[in-house]
């Protein structure tokens, strides 16, 4: 009776197995080639496990249609054909009391010059047993953007200076929170106390120049535009 007691609250998203390990699925067919994967700390969670498997078998479904169909029509019409590619990487960002913080990079071709990268990010509220968008412990994103805009628009642009030999970005100089990808972070493990801010190709800079990735320490300012039920989780550092 208790392993099925267990067993049931594993299933509506208590806490998996401790010895849950990481998880890694590869596939290469003629259509497509695939990866999924995400940490051990993940794999704990069932509700989190259960999201991230759903993630990996709607996305290697989509790789599989895709792929086919891309032979097909490169068949039909005379032209060699590059398999279609897919891998998404989940990793820890911080493991505080409250949150779990993943951050993951994808990677997808599907024919062309090139393949298109991707930052994801999501946090797993302990105490609510449930998943979160990072953008969803705010107010809104205005008020976060009020919080960090001066401070992150400085630091991207010195990167931007930097990378592109003393000149600013070909493309938006400085992007609204909304175009960019949330990470919540932390130095200590026991608070949020930092934000990371990522700029995907075409978002802050050219294909070229890459990802801009900006990290902010958490600020009075911050904790302000954080939802009332979320500020205990974080710490102001300056």
């Amino acid at each position: 009776m208790m392993r099925k007691m267990m067993f049931a609250l594993a299933l509506v998203g208590g806490t998996a197995p401790a010895m849950a390990q990481a998880a890694e699925t590869k596939a290469k067919t003629a259509d497509y080639e695939f990866s999924y994967a995400y940490p051990a700390a993940a794999a704990r969670i069932a509700g989190l496990k259960a999201w991230l498997d759903a993630d990996r078998s709607r996305i290697q479904a989509k790789a599989a249609r895709d792929g086919a169909a891309g032979r097909r029509d490169a068949k039909q019409s005379g032209f060699p054909y590059n398999r279609y590619s897919f891998d998404k990487t989940w990793k820890v960002v911080t493991d505080t009391p409250r949150f779990l913080s993943l951050s993951a990079d994808s990677y997808s071709f599907t024919g062309g010059a090139h393949g298109s990268p991707a930052s994801h990010g999501l946090v797993w509220d302990k105490s609510a047993g449930r998943r979160l968008d990072p953008k969803a412990v705010f107010t809104s994103l205005p008020a976060l953007q009020s919080a960090i805009r001066t401070d992150y628009c400085a630091r991207l642009k010195a990167e931007q200076v930097k990378r592109n030999q003393g000149d600013l970005s070909s493309m938006n100089a400085c992007p609204p929170v909304k175009d960019l990808t949330v990470l919540l972070g932390s130095t200590n493990g026991r608070a949020i106390d930092r934000i990371g801010l990522v700029a995907d190709p075409y978002v802050a800079g050219s294909y070229a120049e890459g990802a801009y990735e900006v990290t902010l320490p958490v600020t009075r300012a911050v904790i302000g535009a954080v939802k009332p039920e979320y500020r205990g989780a974080f710490a102001a550092r300056g």
